[in-house]
């Protein structure tokens, strides 16, 4: 599957309008900001999913995030993004990363250095 930058731009743009649509930032919104940032901005969106949980005494949402990372200094980067999301402390007012995992992470080099990594994270409201 190739990705298509314009296509992973529109990707994002999508996240954001849907939460503009639902009265302001969503969570989702600020959890790619933040990986994006924590990625030193050398990611790319390529797939959001979110889905409700519930326990018996929290609430909040499951995420699954899949970012691109295109070049030879990005993939230097989805190295030391992988090492650090499970463990970085995220900001996102009114919510509580309570789990952040790397699920899949693969390598192609050719025709150009592409590393892809697949993410799940835990969201709870924090009251």
């Amino acid at each position: 599957m190739l990705n298509d930058p314009a296509q992973t731009r529109t990707m994002r743009e999508a996240v954001r309008e849907s939460g503009r649509l639902h009265g302001g930032r969503r969570p989702a919104n600020r959890l790619i900001d933040a990986l994006i940032a924590v990625s030193g901005s050398h990611a790319e969106l390529l797939s959001h999913s979110e889905r409700p949980w519930a326990s018996a005494t929290f609430t909040g949402s499951r995420h699954q995030v899949t970012l691109t990372f295109t070049g030879l200094a990005a993939v230097s980067a989805a190295e030391h993004f992988i090492e650090a999301v499970p463990e970085h402390e995220f900001q996102i007012p009114g919510q509580l990363v309570a789990d952040a995992a790397v699920i899949e992470a693969s390598l192609a080099m050719l025709p150009e250095p592409k590393f892809t990594v697949a993410l799940e994270l835990l969201l709870l409201e924090d009251a």
